[in-house]
């Protein structure tokens, strides 16, 4: 149990460092930008090019462990959506939201630094395939969500460039890209340039978790939020549980991809969630109060998922065979 404190103190340890920073030094929000803009466009994507640069190409070709990650966020997604409706009557715009609160988890700011100081260098591949994939399913559900709902002025062509768009311009999926084709050429940056590199990606982790925490104490709370428990469960307990059954389901991988999946779903929900609750101007307030029980309550869940990692309890071959 030592040992999977060690792993989980430093994680929300800093987010509780930023949390309280944000409350004691009361900066407003706009104060967070450069090192928004440090991590979004510098540290984070040169963290995915170092990671996927070093990867074997066959493991970046693993589309069965891709279809079954991504279709467990689907899913959890699906099951939120529905949720939400059936607790509040929301109409589609408002249950697009609640969807992401379910199923879109910190995989940014959280995933990488968390996976490989968990599980190792070999959790590198799963941990950038499950990121790149996830942002991907996300920047194209929300568009299209919320053109289908009448949020959006835009024809569905329109719609679906955007949603294009979103995806290959995004820095992370460009360092990730940037990495795939490095990891395909065999490219070995200079010395100097990869030293570089490295004093990037090392950095990313804290300055993530540092900016999660006050984000999420400087967003606006809501009350009276009774789905929330609803969502927050399907985020922390569901989507890990989908994600272990439909990857063991498939099979074939290592133990360390098995626990990465799993891993990677028990993160809490995005901060970014908020950021598309305010582009959409719905479910604001409920979003933020959202994000900060999920970042909470992941404390217990995701130690319990460290916990269950670390001393090889996750049953990597349930259905036989």
């Amino acid at each position: 149990m030592l040992q999977v404190l060690t792993l989980a103190t430093p994680f929300f340890g800093v987010i509780l460092i930023g949390f309280v920073s944000g409350k004691i030094a009361r900066i407003p929000r706009s104060g967070l930008a450069w090192l928004d803009f440090y991590l979004i466009y510098v540290a984070l994507p040169a963290l995915f090019f170092d990671l996927i640069s070093k990867t074997p190409v066959e493991e970046l070709t693993r589309w069965t462990f891709i279809v079954a990650t991504t279709t467990s966020t689907f899913l959890a997604f699906l099951i939120s959506f529905a949720l939400g409706r059936a607790i509040t009557g929301s109409d589609v715009k408002v249950a697009t939201i609640q969807g992401l609160v379910g199923s879109y988890a910190n995989v940014g700011y959280m995933g990488p630094g968390l996976t490989l100081a968990t599980l190792g260098s070999a959790a590198a591949a799963p941990t950038a395939l499950i990121f790149c994939f996830d942002v991907a399913l996300v920047f194209t559900i929300v568009p299209m969500a919320m053109a289908l709902a009448g949020g959006a002025e835009r024809s569905l062509g329109h719609t679906l460039a955007l949603v294009a768009r979103r995806i290959f311009t995004h820095p992370f999926i460009i360092g990730c890209i940037a990495g795939a084709l490095g990891a395909v050429f065999e490219v070995h940056p200079p010395e100097a340039i990869q030293a570089t590199v490295t004093f990037l990606r090392n950095s990313a982790a804290p300055a993530a978790l540092f900016a999660l925490g006050v984000t999420v104490s400087l967003q606006p709370v809501g009350s009276g939020a009774r789905e929330i428990p609803a969502l927050v469960a399907v985020k922390l307990l569901v989507h890990p549980a989908i994600a272990w059954a439909l990857v063991t389901l498939v099979g074939g991988f290592p133990p360390v991809w098995i626990e990465t999946a799993v891993l990677m779903a028990a993160i809490p929900p995005a901060a970014t969630i908020f950021v598309a609750a305010q582009q959409y101007d719905t479910y604001t307030h409920r979003a933020a109060t959202a994000i900060l029980v999920g970042t909470a309550a992941s404390v217990v869940t995701v130690t319990a998922v460290l916990y269950l990692a670390t001393h090889d309890l996750i049953p990597l071959n349930p259905w036989g065979g």
